[in-house]
């Protein structure tokens, strides 16, 4: 034991408690977010070279220029949903071939609605437009890539011209809130009847979507009081991410839910949020466990009714 010394033990302590770990940690903690953001950022820098190579001009993403590389992209998102996850999409005969808005539950990382989004449009050619934060459109290096998609901070009245259009509208009504602190595919809404109104004004269906298993592809930790309080008074609480698992992810549409000139918004939303919970205690086993949901993946026999 003689090279235990005192030396060696204020070398070592000096190596465990040193401030690198101070910017190292943050890094650490929250590597897949980071992760997601260089790879957001490099497909952004692919949208801009691909642009500037034909020497495109204008900003219209409906131009079928765009449809090159959202093909290219789609098609590797679904490449990567069958091989990973195993994806599967049913009951796409609800959606109408008019516009619609598509409810969806916020998991950490939405890998479930991705997949739908990108089904829809390898399946059916129709791009699915999806209102997010305007904190998240607003992060620097991304702005191409969300133009190119469609993911934008839609304004109520963009949105109703958008449905008017004719195209389709997801919406999470939970957002960022039921991203970070619901459990077990717990809906938090709230009293938000926004998406109800839209619908109502457009005079369109809603769909409500549910995708098995999506909230055990992703977890966060750090779900605390302190937490919570944050995000009610900043709305800019990011809890740290782990997961990744090859978990089996199956989405189930929903009929549609159509308008009714003489119903509320309240109680649209309400019949929508029975709706949704209906396809989650129907396909979803509670709670969910992210070692099921594997196995779910690897037992061809395991198929939900």
């Amino acid at each position: 034991m003689s090279w235990i010394s005192f030396t060696y033990l204020e070398e070592y302590l000096s190596f465990v408690v040193h401030p690198l770990w101070l910017f190292l940690l943050p890094i650490l903690i929250y590597s897949y977010w980071l992760y997601f953001y260089l790879v957001g950022c490099v497909i952004s820098f692919l949208f801009n070279a691909y642009k500037k190579m034909n020497n495109h001009q204008g900003n219209d993403f409906y131009s079928k220029f765009w449809d090159k590389p959202r093909h290219a992209l789609a098609r590797f998102v679904e490449l990567v949903g069958k091989i990973w996850h195993g994806y599967e999409i049913y009951g796409m005969e609800h959606l109408p071939k008019g516009p619609a808005i598509v409810i969806y539950h916020h998991s950490i990382v939405l890998v479930g609605y991705t997949l739908f989004v990108t089904k829809v449009f390898t399946e059916k050619g129709r791009l699915c437009h999806s209102v997010i934060d305007h904190a998240l459109y607003g992060i620097p290096g991304l702005k191409t890539f969300y133009d190119v998609i469609l993911l934008r901070d839609f304004t109520n009245a963009e949105c109703v011209e958008i449905l008017k259009k004719g195209h389709l509208l997801g919406i999470a009504p939970g957002g960022a809130r039921e991203a970070s602190f619901s459990t077990d595919y717990s809906l938090m809404w709230g009293n938000r009847t926004g998406f109800a109104r839209i619908a109502l004004e457009a005079k369109v269906p809603i769909i409500p979507i549910f995708t098995q298993n999506s909230c055990e592809t992703y977890r966060s930790f750090g779900k605390t009081r302190l937490t919570k309080w944050l995000y009610e008074k900043t709305r800019r609480v990011l809890l740290p991410t782990y997961g990744g698992l090859p978990v089996k992810l199956r989405t189930y549409v929903g009929e549609p839910i159509p308008y009714d000139p003489n119903i509320t918004a309240t109680e649209l939303a309400e019949k929508t949020k029975t709706a949704f919970e209906n396809l989650r205690e129907r396909h979803q086993k509670i709670p969910g466990n992210m070692l099921r949901a594997l196995s779910e993946r690897f037992d061809k026999h395991d198929k939900a009714n």
